[in-house]
């Protein structure tokens, strides 16, 4: 008897299962991240155009899908460009302050960002290691004066010149505003990883805006973050 060659599984679509389509669950995730909105204005907004999606579900859809956002966009990505600003901003999870990691390069790109309950040397090697995965070496890396960088640096990037002089670390002070912009109106912050998840979903959609990554190129910049989602979709 002739036996069949087996075929390679076909992948499935991370929005098999799900009620509604995979354009009107990105168009959720989308509005939500590029605009200071709630659940529940999203919820309303998804009404608007005949469509009865719970605030609730807007919110799993959030955590559920950004992460996978993310890492499809991974490799549409641009290199980081050599001069890294690094720097902690802060955000109230469980009426608790903690800390959020962020790191942008001479280019307004954002590398990357790390939620953490603490500030210690632990933590900003990890953020360190994991801003090393995207396929560049910083020349030159600025911080605040905080005591646990240099031997952060000196072990994972040598070569690197560090600066931690007055005043030159304002680029991403700055940055951090349109982040914290972003969080204010999620005062109701309860876990860590909500804010790990939206954190990275910002930067995702400010470096897209931003011409860091190759999607949605041949669109007007207008509409380029709506053609870099749909893109993505297809990829999830």
């Amino acid at each position: 008897m002739r036996r069949r060659r087996a075929c390679p599984p076909v992948p499935v679509s991370e929005f098999a299962g799900f009620r509604f389509p995979p354009e009107v669950i990105v168009l959720a995730v989308r509005w939500y991240l590029r605009y200071v909105l709630s659940y529940r204005d999203v919820e309303e907004l998804l009404a608007e155009r005949g469509l009865e999606v719970d605030h609730v579900t807007v919110y799993r859809w959030v955590q559920r899908f950004t992460p996978l956002l993310v890492e499809a966009a991974r490799p549409c990505r641009h290199r980081p460009g050599g001069r890294w600003f690094v720097d902690e901003t802060y955000v109230k999870v469980s009426g608790r302050w903690t800390y959020v990691y962020r790191a942008v390069d001479q280019y307004g790109q954002v590398i990357d960002v790390l939620a953490s309950t603490r500030r210690d040397q632990a933590t900003a090697r990890r953020f360190f290691v994991r801003a090393l995965t995207y396929g560049r070496r910083p020349d030159e890396v600025t911080t605040d004066k905080a005591a646990v960088y240099p031997r952060v640096l000196d072990e994972l990037v040598p070569e690197a010149c560090h600066i931690d002089a007055a005043r030159e670390n304002n680029r991403i002070e700055a940055d951090h505003g349109r982040l914290t912009a972003r969080l204010r109106p999620m005062r109701g912050l309860k876990r860590l990883r909500s804010v790990q998840t939206i954190s990275a979903g910002h930067a995702l959609v400010q470096n897209i805006r931003r011409g860091h990554y190759e999607l949605g190129i041949d669109t007007r910049p207008q509409i380029r973050l709506a053609a870099a989602f749909t893109e993505l979709a297809a990829a999830v």
